[in-house]
C-alpha cells in the first residue's frame, strides 16, 4: 500500500529533461497573488470623481485579502482569483471640508461577472452626513467597478507569458479563452465544493472544509510542534526539512508532503501552502491553523482551502492520523495526568 500522499507509480508521469510539459498536457500553475496586489493598488489608488458638491478620491488600500493564479492544461488557460478589497476614500467639499469613508468589495472572483460585484460605499463613523457619499456611491462605484474590470483584463493579457509552451512540433498553441462560468450556489454546510465550469473542462474542482481538535498543552508548545524541525521529525517518525520562518519551506513524510509558511503569528496562527506530491503539478492548498488558549488545553482549528475535491477524504483522514493523533501520542498532548 502506498504511503500517505503517494500514488501508484504506474500513473505518475515523470518530467523529461528534453521536453518538459510536452504539448502542454500537464497542469502548470503560476501564482500571481503578489502581482495582483500591486496591480489592484495601482488601478484603485488615486481614482477620483468630481461633482457640484466637491470631489472624492481613493486614498488608501488598507486591506487586500485573497489570491490569484493562472493555470494551463492542454493548452487552455484557466484564471483563478478571489479577493476581498477594502479601500479608503477622502472627500473634499467646495468649501474645503474633508470627509473620510470606506469602500468594500467582498466578492471580486472568477465566479462573478463585473456587474455582479457588491461595491459597498460608506462614511466613517463620527463623520457628519455629506452629499459626497452619494457622489461616491453613484459615480465612484462605477469607476471602482471599471478599475476592477481592468485588473481582470490585465491578468488575462499581461501575465500569461510562458504559460503556453511550444508543442512537440515546436509551435506554441494559442491559448483557448475561458468562457462565462456557470454560477453555483455558494451556501456552505460543513464543507463546500467549487464546481468546475463545463465550458472550460479543465479547472480542478476544489473544496473548503475545517477540522477541530483539542490538545492538552499550551498554545506556544503546539505552535512549535508545527514549525520546529526536530519536533516534526519526532511525530512523523521520519526525516524532515522544516524552515520555521515566514517564507520558509518544509518537506516531510519522505517528500510526500511539502509546502511553504506564508504567515506566522507566534502561538496563535500559522498559514501555509501545502500539497501532496501526487497532486497536479504546483497545485497547493492553503491551510490555516488557529490556536486558542482554553486554560489547561489548546483548541486547534484547521481551515483547508483549495484541496482537490477527490482528495478531501484522504486529506481529512491524513491530518487526523499523521498530525493530530501522531502529535498526541508522541508528546503526550492527549493524555490527562491525575
Amino acid at each position: 500500500m502506498a504511503k500517505w500522499g503517494e500514488g501508484d507509480p504506474r500513473w505518475i508521469v515523470e518530467e523529461r529533461a528534453d521536453a518538459t510539459n510536452v504539448n502542454n498536457w500537464h497542469w502548470t500553475e503560476r501564482d500571481v497573488t503578489g502581482w495582483s496586489t500591486d496591480k489592484l493598488k495601482e488601478l484603485l489608488l488615486g481614482l477620483r470623481v468630481e461633482g457640484p458638491e466637491g470631489s472624492c478620491e481613493v486614498t488608501d488600500i488598507p486591506n487586500l485579502d485573497g489570491e490569484a493564479s493562472i493555470n494551463n492544461r492542454k493548452g487552455k488557460l484557466i484564471y483563478f482569483y478571489e479577493w476581498n478589497v477594502k479601500a479608503t476614500w477622502t472627500g473634499t467639499s467646495k468649501t474645503g471640508i474633508k470627509y473620510k469613508g470606506n469602500i468594500e468589495v467582498p466578492n471580486l472572483s472568477d465566479e462573478n461577472d463585473m456587474d455582479d460585484l457588491d461595491i459597498s460605499v460608506s462614511l466613517c463613523k463620527d463623520e457628519p452626513n455629506t452629499t459626497l457619499t452619494e457622489l461616491m456611491k453613484k459615480e465612484g462605484a462605477k469607476k471602482v467597478r471599471a478599475a476592477l474590470g481592468s485588473y481582470v483584463d490585465h491578468l488575462k493579457s499581461e501575465f500569461t507569458q510562458g504559460m503556453i509552451l511550444p508543442t512537440a512540433n515546436g509551435v506554441a498553441s494559442k491559448p483557448q479563452p475561458t468562457q462565462t462560468k456557470v454560477k453555483v450556489d455558494k451556501t456552505q454546510i460543513g464543507s463546500s465544493v467549487s464546481a468546475p465550469s463545463p465550458s472550460t473542462g479543465v479547472k480542478i474542482p476544489t473544496c473548503k472544509f475545517s477540522l477541530k481538535e483539542t490538545f492538552l498543552t499550551s498554545p506556544d508548545e503546539l505552535y512549535r510542534t508545527f514549525i520546529n524541525q526536530d519536533m516534526v521529525q519526532a511525530f512523523t517518525h521520519a526525516a524532515a526539512v522544516v524552515d520555521g520562518d515566514k517564507g520558509g519551506k518544509f518537506q516531510l513524510l519522505e517528500g510526500s508532503v511539502n509546502g511553504e509558511f506564508l504567515e506566522l503569528v507566534p502561538d496563535e496562527k500559522i498559514v501555509m501552502k501545502w500539497r501532496f506530491k501526487t497532486w497536479p503539478c504546483e497545485h497547493y492548498a492553503t491551510i490555516t491553523l488557529n490556536m486558542k488558549d482554553r486554560g489547561n488545553e489548546t483548541e486547534l482549528k484547521v481551515e483547508f482551502k483549495g484541496v482537490p475535491t477527490v482528495e478531501e477524504d484522504r486529506t481529512k483522514e491524513g491530518w487526523k492520523r499523521h498530525y493530530f493523533e501522531a502529535i498526541k501520542q508522541t508528546f503526550g498532548f492527549g493524555a490527562r495526568l491525575y
